[in-house]
């Protein structure tokens, strides 16, 4: 599969060859669901706490007399039926921490990776370099290559300081290295525009 390179203005500046181990293989929806439902989970804190009858504080004796005033007998203020009592089945701190087979995580992205393609939301140009931390110049590139209303994954080769940091405060547009890339934010994204150094890493990386 050939898609075409673009230049930072948005002129067509030549064309480049997907590899089909990463960009041409058949998309397999019920691994990248497995993929993104433990990518979530391993996200949460997992710091909900309560406490019990044993730790809230007070109930060091019984409140009342066990019989003849008329009022229900009770034993404690801590109990789970008063205001300020204990929590019954309250959430405890826990971890959501799930361990994900590494063949399956490659699989989830290169099926994502493959249907961006497939569906011509994947965007390359020759390359991304600021001169200097500049939003708005970020915003310029993208309005034109038709992307200044999509939400857009960004892959670069190495570490690009200057568009990383230009681009941090628009909500839509979200900047990652393209070997760390995961299949969640490839799939969160309208559209994925990628460097060619990028796309060459992404092949260099996945397709073994």
């Amino acid at each position: 599969m050939e898609v075409k390179v673009y230049n930072q203005d948005g002129a067509e500046v030549g064309v480049v060859t997907l590899n089909e181990k990463v960009f041409g293989v058949k998309p397999n929806p019920k691994v990248v669901h497995q993929y993104v439902v433990n990518y979530l989970a391993n996200q949460r804190q997992g710091t909900s706490s309560s406490k019990g009858r044993s730790e809230v504080s007070g109930g060091g004796s019984k409140p009342w007399r066990q019989k003849g005033t008329g009022r229900a007998r009770a034993g404690t203020i801590r109990s789970p039926l008063w205001r300020g009592g204990g929590i019954i089945f309250g959430p405890e701190p826990r971890s959501y921490f799930s361990k994900f087979p590494r063949k399956m995580k490659r699989l989830a992205l290169v099926s994502a990776l493959s249907d961006k393609a497939r569906n011509a939301h994947l965007v390359v140009v020759d390359s991304l370099q600021l001169p200097e931390i500049k939003t708005k110049k970020v915003i310029g590139i993208l309005d034109k290559l038709g992307l200044d209303d999509k939400k857009c994954l960004i892959l670069d080769e190495g570490a690009n300081s200057n568009l990383m940091l230009s681009v941090r405060n628009i909500p839509r547009i979200k900047y990652s290295r393209a070997p760390l890339v995961n299949t969640y934010d490839v799939v969160n994204a309208d559209v994925l525009l990628v460097t060619k150094a990028g796309l060459e890493k992404v092949e260099e990386v996945f397709a073994s």
